[in-house]
């Protein structure tokens, strides 16, 4: 019975080099790639049906197979195998189970049935019957192991209820290798946030955490795409630290390292997708209500060749030996490198936050979420602060992260400010003295009058000092201002209007002058 998944064509010639040749069985199982057992039942079939070489050549394949495979020459079915098979679903289900190998249930079915196959029939017969699956369930995955994750391509047309436009919403898709359990959302987008929420939400739906995260390699999930060591997006990264899993993005341009998700993607596709084609769904809300009743569906429909849904699979296979959940769910965060500046503070989202003041000018790391700011330096993190509204240019300075004194701060001292800005002028330094003051404490300061004084390299000195003298008569003190002024030329204007515009140059009986209007 292992020969009939032998093409014809092999078994040809397997009979031409035994009846033919005359080669000997371990011969013809090297040249034709197959086992010694195989070739040797073939030819034992070929003689009971009294087949020799060369064929008669009226003898087609399906004739041939006949032949073979017939209790009887000449029958139209394959004769009841004569060894009991074993329950190839179990067989394919078991072997998802960590350490459960092929020997393994090798031994315990010929201990059930003492003359069933050998090992090398038993595996062979497997295979035979696993190719005949569906290429969602062929690949071999441990049970708990990996996650497939990806957007599917097509879209579903919903109705944003802000602006009562039709939006192309996209479908997220995660799915477990071993029993194919799929989780599906609809995103307003494919950008990192919901990419994350997609995450949490399908952890949640699972009850548990996968060992390894499998995603393709978009913008969301790897920075820099690389066959060998691809480049995690951090906040990507940090979701995986939360929930103690692993990300192993698939090589550029190899589908097959995600079959799994291409093909539940394209199952959700046809069985949610295309079933709400008609629909019209206004928010995402109503939207995702409408797959979620479909995916619950999907999951508990009989897979063709196991006979088994995916909600049972899941059940028997993943769910046992998921990682449990952590207390809280992962809170969305972004990171941004930064150099910590002589203020001691890092910049992030037009706000300042303060870190100890021994970091200054080193590299760190600033992760914010929609309430905290976090500064982490060789992966410890060495400053917290609540976030404040973006844009403000606020400072969050903590007492500790202060040099001691407020005397001696490396060698930045207001002093040492306002004696640069002496030399470039009285107006810069009047500036320079008024930035100071301004703040409660003079480090709050700094990057602002460094930023003031460097003006000079890109305008020269004395355009500074002039665009200073008409910054103090207009009551300006801070950068921006200084450098519009600077921009615009303002600082080439004399400061000093004559009380009557000259007269035109020229008399004209045309021109009646200022007077005319007194």
């Amino acid at each position: 019975m292992a020969q009939k998944r032998l093409s014809m064509r092999k078994i040809r010639e397997i009979l031409r080099l035994r009846f033919g040749c005359d080669l000997p069985y371990r011969a013809i199982a090297r040249s034709c790639s197959v086992a010694v057992g195989t070739v040797y039942e073939c030819v034992q079939r070929a003689e009971a049906a009294g087949l020799s070489w060369p064929l008669p050549d009226d003898l087609d394949d399906a004739a041939l197979e006949r032949h073979l495979y017939a209790d009887v020459p000449g029958a139209e079915h394959p004769p009841v195998p004569k060894r009991p098979l074993p329950d190839w679903a179990h067989v394919h289900a078991e072997l998802k189970r960590k350490g459960v190998t092929r020997r393994l249930l090798w031994l315990e079915y010929r201990e059930e049935h003492p003359d069933g196959y050998g090992y090398s029939q038993f595996c062979e017969l497997y295979a035979a019957w696993a190719q005949k699956l569906d290429p969602i369930l062929r690949l071999p995955h441990k049970a708990g192991e990996r996650c497939f994750v990806d957007y599917a391509g097509q879209t579903l047309p919903v109705v944003d209820p802000d602006s009562g436009r039709i939006r192309e919403a996209q479908l997220f898709v995660a799915t477990l290798g071993a029993s194919s359990y799929v989780f599906a959302q609809l995103h307003w987008s494919q950008e990192l946030p919901n990419w994350i929420q997609g995450h949490v939400d399908a952890f949640a739906f699972f009850g548990g955490v996968p060992e390894l995260l499998v995603p393709d390699n978009l913008g969301s999930a790897v920075s820099r795409a690389c066959r060998y060591e691809p480049d995690l997006n951090p906040t990507y990264h940090d979701l995986a630290r939360h929930y103690g899993t692993a990300i192993v993005p698939a090589r550029v341009r190899k589908p097959r390292d995600k079959a799994k998700v291409e093909v539940s993607v394209q199952v959700a596709e046809r069985w949610i997708l295309a079933r709400l084609r008609n629909r019209q769904l206004i928010g995402l809300a109503e939207a995702n209500r409408a797959v979620r009743a479909l995916l619950d569906e999907l999951n508990a429909r009989p897979m063709t060749g196991l006979g088994k849904s995916r909600r049972e699979l899941f059940e028997t296979l993943d769910r046992p030996v998921l990682r449990p959940l952590p207390d809280t769910p992962y809170e969305f965060a972004t990171f941004k490198k930064a150099t910590v500046g002589i203020d001691y503070h890092v910049a992030f989202d037009g706000n300042f936050y303060s870190v100890p003041y021994r970091l200054v000018r080193q590299l760190v790391w600033v992760r914010a979420t929609a309430r905290t700011v976090e500064v982490l330096h060789d992966h410890q993190r060495v400053a917290s602060h609540p976030r404040s509204p973006s844009g403000r240019h606020r400072y969050s300075t903590l007492d500790e992260h202060r040099p001691p004194n407020h005397k001696h701060f490396l060698d930045w001292t207001p002093e040492r400010f306002l004696s640069w800005a002496q030399k470039i002028g009285p107006a810069t330094r009047q500036v320079i003295q008024a930035r100071l003051a301004a703040k409660v404490h003079p480090e709050q300061a700094y990057r602002s009058c460094l930023g003031i004084l460097g003006l000079a390299k890109y305008y020269s000195p004395e355009r500074l000092e002039a665009a200073c003298r008409r910054a103090m008569r207009a009551g300006i003190s801070h950068y921006r201002g200084i450098k519009n002024i600077l921009d615009s030329r303002f600082d080439q204007l004399s400061l000093d209007f004559p009380e009557e515009p000259p007269s035109p140059q020229g008399a004209h009986p045309n021109v009646r002058g200022p007077g005319y209007f007194q």
